[in-house]
């Protein structure tokens, strides 16, 4: 008995043994497997690199110009507008990494590319903006003095040509198009004067909108985690076939260096400067001469739409194609040659590709009813003028917390109108809305405010409950702000 006993233990323990060793085998190839897919899943860049890098470039430039100082993250000290749009050649070079006022001659270092074999390079503007003197510096240590075709400002592109007896290798060339958010992506260029060094990341949104004053808002950037510093200006942002989708430009910065967040030019849009600086040596853009505006939940509720979209026309410039076309202040351009306008941001991208002097079609919401207009387009000036007209009459309080009153001479001196009323004070509901001081009227509810008496017109037909779109003139910009009336209880 004990023996039977003892030998059906034995079996057991055996069973077990085989057990724990088969689930053992089981759990390494579970691991093995999971390694080999994880694996599987992320890129190798090496035959990428390998293949591209020598067609990228190292850029340095001098200048005998004295350069303003600048504070890291704030290009020229400008913390309002600037901070945000970093445009990212290291102040003085790497000589001067922190800023402050550089040596004489100033030196420039940035990235870029070859696009054609007789020596065509493409880098950012501001890389080369203001040089005496531009070195390419290729893979092989190889250096050339660049000569600049030409430059687009207000895409912050540059087109330079470099000459030698033999072909250089060049970049493919890829379509912003098929560029998807959440693909990856890879950057080489001279980060802080390190040449060749690569740097990858996904893509993380695309159609970004930058509006500065320096460039305006035309190009819909590529936003990438890719890590860009001071020195990868202008180098190529590659997708996983080795194809060039954009052009490394600008980060999100407030201490000058990576943040998680950069952008690049899309390809494409580079290419059509690109073949503009050749033939031309500048660019042309499309012009539709109006201020526009993105809407807020509350102006689009009081302007009759069930939620914001679209471009708010604040202002239609004198005698520009706008106005020559029929396009009216309060206009909300919803179409533009049947692309849609989702936000005010995109509408000047539409607009500086279309054709100059060719009819593009525009759909716009006017007094709640869709309107159709042909309007011919015209070339963007450098600098478009905003032209003002008017006049004006007496003091009037009200119950929306306005004290509003004839334009004051120094207004008018600093404005060049007196069209409209001034605001005086402020108070309950409109300082809520974002009144203030010294803000000029100029529309309400669609109508025209040319004096008090106009104002008190319209504030009398105001009813309880609803939302009022006014349009005023704050120092040099125009804004719509939402006035909205509490309901009778």
């Amino acid at each position: 008995m004990q023996n039977s006993v003892n030998s059906i233990l034995g079996l057991q323990k055996s069973k077990l043994k085989a057990f724990k060793a088969g689930f053992a085998l089981i759990c390494l190839a579970l691991i093995t497997l999971v390694s080999n897919v994880s694996a599987a899943q992320l890129p190798d860049f090496t035959s990428l690199v390998k293949e591209n890098e020598a067609a990228v470039v190292n850029i340095s430039t001098t200048s005998e110009r004295k350069r303003r100082p600048t504070v890291p993250g704030r290009p020229d000290g400008d913390d309002r507008l600037e901070e945000f749009y970093k445009f990212f050649g290291p102040p003085g070079g790497p000589n001067n990494p922190r800023g402050g006022q550089p040596r004489n001659p100033n030196r420039s270092l940035g990235s870029g590319f070859i696009i054609a074999k007789d020596g065509y390079v493409l880098t950012n503007n501001h890389v080369v903006d203001d040089a005496d003197e531009i070195i390419v510096r290729t893979s092989d240590r190889r250096e050339y003095i660049a000569t600049l075709v030409g430059a687009d400002p207000r895409s912050d592109l540059a087109l330079l040509k470099i000459e030698s007896k033999a072909d250089f290798p060049i970049l493919k060339m890829g379509n912003f198009d098929d560029v998807e958010v959440g693909q990856w992506v890879l950057a080489i260029g001279s980060p802080f004067g390190f040449d060749y060094s690569v740097t990858a990341g996904i893509v993380s949104a695309k159609g970004r909108s930058l509006s500065n004053p320096r460039t305006g808002n035309y190009v819909p950037f590529i936003q990438t985690d890719v890590a860009i510093n001071p020195g990868n200006s202008g180098g190529p942002l590659f997708n996983l076939d080795g194809e060039v989708v954009g052009i490394n430009s600008q980060i999100y910065s407030n201490s000058g260096g990576f943040m998680g967040v950069s952008f690049a030019i899309p390809i494409d849009i580079a290419m059509d400067v690109v073949d503009q600086l050749k033939e031309s040596g500048r660019v042309s853009r499309g012009w539709l001469g109006v201020e526009i505006l993105e809407l807020t939940k509350d102006l689009a509720e009081g302007f009759g739409l069930d939620r914001p979209q679209g471009a708010l026309v604040t202002r239609v410039l004198k005698d520009s194609p706008a106005e020559k076309g029929g396009l009216e202040d309060e206009d909300i351009i919803l179409e533009f040659n049947g692309d849609e306008i989702s936000r005010a941001s995109e509408l000047p991208q539409f607009v500086g590709r279309a054709p100059v002097g060719e009819a593009s079609k525009v759909l716009v919401m006017r007094d709640g009813k869709k309107v159709k207009l042909a309007v011919t387009i015209g070339e963007l000036p450098e600098n478009p003028q905003l032209q003002r007209r008017g006049r004006g009459s007496s003091t009037q309080e009200n119950s929306f917390g306005l004290t509003v009153g004839a334009i004051s001479p120094q207004s008018n001196r600093e404005l060049s109108t007196d069209e409209g009323v001034e605001v005086f004070a402020v108070a309950d509901i409109a300082e809520s809305a974002g009144f203030a001081v010294g803000d000029v009227i100029l529309r309400m509810r669609g109508q025209k405010i040319n004096n008090v008496e106009d104002f008190k017109k319209v504030a009398a037909s105001i009813r309880p409950g609803q939302i009022v779109p006014i349009k005023v003139q704050r120092q040099q910009r125009s804004l719509y702000l939402a006035l909205k009336v509490p309901a009778d209880n």
